[in-house]
This record gives C-alpha cells, sequence and structure tokens, in this order.
C-alpha cells in the first residue's frame, strides 16, 4: 500500500511524499491516527542544528540510520491496527501507516484518548527528569523552560510537597500555563524571581547559555539537572566562581535510559506505567494549540519556529 510522510530534507524544508510500504509476515499493519512533533528535537533537525553523523535513535527501530538530510523523524505516534478496534502508540516517525513488530506497539491504556496517549513520550521524558533530580519534601525547585516537557515536568513536580516551585520562561502564555499546573510562582528571567537559592533547578529551555541562569539561581550544593538536548549549538558558560565555590551538581538526563541509581528495581515498563498513570492525571492534551492534517507540514514546522507565542504543541491528524 501507499503511505504519507514527512521528510526532513535540508535546513527549514520539509517535504511530504508518497512511498509504498510494505509489512512483513511478522508485523502488524496500524493506520496513523495522530502524531505529535516534539518541538525541542525536532526543530533542532528542522534548523540543521543536529549533528548529522550522530545515529537517529540507537533504541529505536523504526529512525534507524543517523541524522543526516534527508531523513524521516518523529517518535510520537498513536494509531489503529488493522481490523480492530482498540489504539496503540508507537515510536514511529509521521506518516499516515506503518507496520511494527508486536513489540513496538503498546496498547493505549482504556480510558486514555488518543490525543493523550501520544504525550507519552515527553511525558515519560518528565518523569525521567523528576526520577533524576530527587526532589525533596521542602525543597525550593526551579524550572528553565516552559515548553512542553518544561510544563509537563511542572505539573509532576507540582504533586510533590515542595516549597516552592517557580518556573521561567520569557512567553507570557506559557507562564500562564506553568500557573494553571501548579507553579507557585512565574517571571520571564531569573533576574526578575523574588527569590534565588535554589535547591534544585531543572534546565529544560534548550538553550546552553540558560545554563548560566541556573548556576546564578542554585544555591549551596544544589542540583542542576540539564534535561536539554542542544544538538551541535554551544555557548560559554561560567566555571567560575558562582559554580566552582558552591560545589553545583551538573546531572546529565536522558530518557533512553534509567539512572543507574534506580536499575535494581526500575525498568523501562515500569516507567511507562508511570507515565501512563501522568497522562491520565495531567490531560496534556490540553497543551494541543494546533491540529493539522500532515500535507500542512511545512506549516507546522515554521509557525513552531517562528511563532513560539502561540505555537505550542502541534499534532499531526490523520
Amino acid at each position: 500500500m501507499e503511505r504519507q510522510a514527512v521528510w526532513f530534507t535540508a535546513p527549514k524544508t520539509v517535504q511530504v511524499g508518497t512511498e509504498t510500504l510494505t509489512a512483513a509476515a511478522d508485523e502488524t499493519l496500524v493506520k496513523t491516527v495522530c502524531s505529535a512533533i516534539s518541538p525541542g528535537t525536532e526543530l533542532l533537525i528542522y534548523r540543521g542544528q543536529a549533528p548529522q553523523s550522530l545515529a537517529a535513535d540507537d533504541t529505536i527501530e523504526a529512525l534507524a540510520g543517523d541524522l543526516a538530510f534527508p531523513l524521516k523523524y518523529g517518535y510520537a505516534a498513536v494509531g489503529q491496527p488493522a481490523n480492530t478496534d482498540g489504539y496503540v502508540f508507537s515510536f514511529q516517525p509521521h506518516q499516515s501507516h506503518f507496520a511494527a513488530a508486536p513489540t513496538a506497539l503498546m496498547p493505549v491504556p482504556d480510558g486514555i484518548a488518543p490525543d493523550d496517549a501520544v504525550f507519552l513520550p515527553n511525558t515519560e521524558t518528565a518523569v525521567n527528569f523528576v526520577h533524576d533530580g530527587r526532589p525533596q519534601l521542602g525543597e525550593r525547585v526551579l524550572v528553565l523552560g516552559a515548553g512542553v516537557v518544561g510544563l509537563l515536568t511542572t505539573a509532576i513536580l507540582a504533586q510533590f510537597p515542595l516549597a516552592s516551585l517557580c518556573v521561567i520562561d520569557p512567553i507570557v502564555s506559557r507562564q500562564a500555563r506553568a500557573t494553571a499546573l501548579g507553579a507557585t510562582q512565574v517571571a520571564s528571567s531569573v533576574q526578575t524571581l523574588d527569590q534565588q537559592d535554589f535547591d534544585l533547578v531543572f534546565e529544560l529551555s534548550g538553550s546552553p547559555a540558560v545554563l548560566n541562569d541556573a548556576i546564578t539561581a542554585a544555591g549551596v550544593g544544589a542540583r542542576i539537572v540539564i534535561g536539554s538536548w542542544y544538538g551541535a549549538k554551544s555557548a560559554p558558560i561560567d566555571l567560575g566562581g558562582a559554580f566552582h565555590r558552591n560545589r553545583l551538581q551538573l546531572i546529565s538526563s536522558q530518557v533512553s535510559s534509567l539512572t543507574p541509581s534506580l536499575l535494581q528495581r526500575w525498568d523501562k515498563q515500569r516507567r511507562f506505567d508511570v507515565a501512563w498513570t501522568q497522562i491520565r492525571r495531567i490531560q496534556p492534551s490540553q497543551l494541543i494549540t494546533h491540529r493539522l492534517p500532515i500535507d500542512a507540514a511545512a506549516r507546522a514546522y515554521d509557525l513552531l519556529d517562528t511563532a513560539p507565542q502561540s505555537a505550542l504543541q502541534v499534532v499531526f491528524d490523520y
């Protein structure tokens, strides 16, 4: 059969092409219902800021190959297998149909709509950040960046008995969303916050320069979780006085693996189970700002690139 698929062909250039799909005997054919753009990673690719020699994702079979153009990329698809009524989630690029081994398909739990299920990767990422940060009773916590992952992380952190939960983002509408999800204070910059000296800071802005803000706001011995993936971007970081004398901890956090301290008791499936529970609680479909057909892929990425004040989460409907 033929399917439509989104291809990144050059910086700031995406095309929707038609290609032939053949399912192997041991694969399940799935019609995609919706797929979500992951703005952080996919904008790096769209802008040509991803290291093109890097593997797309060694842990996802559907993303074989590297990040060099041309490539298909995406990892948040919900679909309906042939001849069934239920939905499945799979880590797949943006395409109208796909074939996958049964082990690559996760049944969407009853009561969770496809619009919410498509947030599974970003919710798992937020769970991973919180696991790596290890928030404690009464801590002062700061989240830098209120994109989709930053907002999901905020919603999870709001369930902890913290002394404060502050969120920084220059976009006012995102500040309002952070407040609705449980932030106790929001601001456009670290410098305008009422307090500093945080115990735990999450750098989720996607901008390496913001690490300096994290260092400025962190208290003595504080933990800074670096959840952003910067791709090929870099920026000068001040590791002089404040960082050095305050004995700050920089924690690299990446969702494709589990933090070593959890490996004796946790596996990916247990973390997925927690993510599904958080999806029920948060109902992340509230973060969708635009729904577009796959034919409008060029517009979708342009919106995310040039109009972040209005475009937070774009979802393709099929």
